[in-house]
Order: C-alpha cells, then sequence, then structure tokens
C-alpha cells in the first residue's frame, strides 16, 4: 500500500440523468426521491457507495487490499470470522484481538478503508470503524418532474394466462431530465486511522467520474458524470471552512423560463479568485 492520506480533500460532483429514475424510494413504490416539500430530486448517499463499490470490484477484481467488504449476498460476519482466522485470533472478546482483526478488514477491504464500518456483530467482532469519506445526499439543482408510465407485457408466464389474452401492465417512474449536485468529505485525520492512501482517493475519484457507465440499466436511463471539483488543502486539518468552498461553485439555467432537458441548458461558475489561501482547486471532470 502506498502512503497514508495527509491532505484534507472536499470535492462537488455534478451528474444528471435523462429518462431514468436516479435512485427510487422504496417507501413510495419505487418512485424517484424528492424533497416532498420543494419538489427537488435526491439521490442517497448509499446509492452512490454502491456504484463506487462496484466500480472498484470490477477495475481492481483480485488484487490484494481492494475486496468489497458489502457486496452483493454477502454474509458480514463470515468475512469478520475471515479476520480472526487470518490472524490465529482465538479470543473473541479481547479489545487487542479486536483491533488486530479491524487492522485486518481496514488493510482488505477497500470500502471500510473508505466508508467504514459497523463490524460489532456476531461472535467474531471487529468493531466500529469511521471512515475518512463521507457523502451527502444529491439534490438536484431544480424541480424535478416524477413522470409515470404504463409498460404492457407481450409474453404470457401460464398457459391459462396465454389463452385468455391478457397482457399484464406494469408501471415505470423516470425523470425527464435532472442535473443533480453531490458534495462530499475526505479526513485525512480519519485516513490515518483506516489505513486510507493517496492511492485509494485517486481511485474513489477515478470511480466517481466512470461509475455510472458500469450500473447500466433501463430503469435509470442515461446517467452521466459531467463535472467534478476538488478542493485540496494544504493542512490535514483544512484550511478553510467546506461551506465556504462549496459556495464557490453554482450551477444556474441558462434559461430559468423552460424546463432543462439536457446538460447544456446549465452554465457552471466557478468563482476561482475566491479560493483561499491554502486551498488549491482541482476540475478533474
Amino acid at each position: 500500500m502506498g502512503e497514508v492520506l495527509k491532505n484534507r480533500y472536499e470535492f462537488v460532483l455534478y451528474f444528471d440523468v435523462e429518462n431514468g429514475n436516479p435512485n427510487g424510494d422504496p417507501d413510495a413504490g419505487n418512485m424517484p426521491r424528492i424533497d416532498p416539500q420543494t419538489g427537488y430530486g435526491l439521490v442517497s448517499d448509499v446509492s452512490i457507495k454502491r456504484k463506487v463499490r462496484n466500480y472498484v470490484q470490477f477495475s481492481k477484481e483480485g488484487q490484494d487490499g481492494f475486496d468489497i467488504y458489502v457486496s452483493e449476498g454477502a454474509v458480514l460476519n463470515n468475512k469478520q470470522k475471515e479476520a480472526y482466522e487470518a490472524n490465529d485470533l482465538k479470543t473473541k472478546d479481547n479489545k487487542d484481538d479486536k483491533l488486530t482483526a479491524q487492522a485486518y478488514m481496514c488493510r482488505r477491504f477497500f470500502d471500510v478503508r473508505a466508508f467504514g464500518a459497523v463490524m460489532d456483530t456476531g461472535d467474531f467482532k471487529c468493531g466500529q470503524v469511521r471512515g475518512p469519506i463521507q457523502l451527502c445526499f444529491s439534490r438536484s439543482e431544480d424541480v424535478i418532474l416524477q413522470q409515470e408510465v404504463t409498460i404492457t407485457r407481450m409474453a404470457s408466464t401460464t398457459e391459462k394466462e396465454n389463452a385468455s389474452e391478457n397482457r399484464t401492465m406494469g408501471r415505470k417512474y423516470l425523470v425527464p431530465y435532472g442535473l443533480y449536485r453531490l458534495e462530499g468529505f475526505v479526513s485525512a485525520k480519519f485516513a490515518q486511522k483506516t489505513g486510507f492512501t493517496q492511492e485509494d482517493l485517486d481511485l474513489f475519484f477515478e470511480s466517481l467520474k466512470l461509475m455510472f457507465d458500469q450500473d447500466r440499466s433501463a430503469s435509470r436511463g442515461k446517467m452521466s458524470a459531467r463535472k467534478l471539483y476538488v478542493f485540496k488543502h494544504e493542512s490535514e486539518l483544512g484550511n478553510a471552512p467546506a461551506a465556504a468552498l462549496f459556495e464557490l461553485i453554482e450551477a444556474k439555467l441558462i434559461n430559468p423560463s423552460e424546463p432543462p432537458r439536457a446538460f447544456k441548458h446549465y452554465e457552471l461558475t466557478v468563482d476561482q479568485n475566491s479560493v483561499p489561501e491554502g486551498v488549491q482547486l482541482i476540475e478533474m471532470l
């Protein structure tokens, strides 16, 4: 593994969706998530982390240190058991053994190093890890339209259904267009606790740029990463408040009287002259 991260970072990712459902809400029949008070669209942090995990799993398959802890169909307690077996640990409630197992989990699993994990369940406890990368909910730049369309199935499941010539009908939800903004944070102090390195961070930013291309489905429509801005601080604790940095980047509709239907309908502005001393603004996409 490379050198552990020594700088604080914040980042802003703009991504959009065209004729798709970027993040269905299971409490609302899988309709696109929205803020009910404003009508702005939402995408959960969990949804983005899933795509990052999938990209890392695809791009680093078989490489040591880049396994994924929270993977589809995984039994997490079994992975924690492997940490005990790999280190020949016999006691399950010993503090030192738990820390040894926790260090193993951080070394082996990228998502534990990056996002942290609660691993205090079952017989083989590895404690709780707070990861250096934290994500906010993404929010659309404008009110989105939750559109419901009817679909039909031409094939039949049974002979009886086929004889009746009935056609099964269903519902599909989509957003005609939405530009979303994701804000995130990277803590150097927590990176040092999990062993999160500059190589890991580069992989994370790479995944933000390419994750939608590995996550295609008819229901999600066309989702694309559009712009990625990264604020790099000179120090571990940072040189400016994150909120002040986020305010330097804005997206506005070129024609507010018309509903947006493409990324070109927005203008992104960056106040480069107001970037504080000790902070570097990097445009990665």
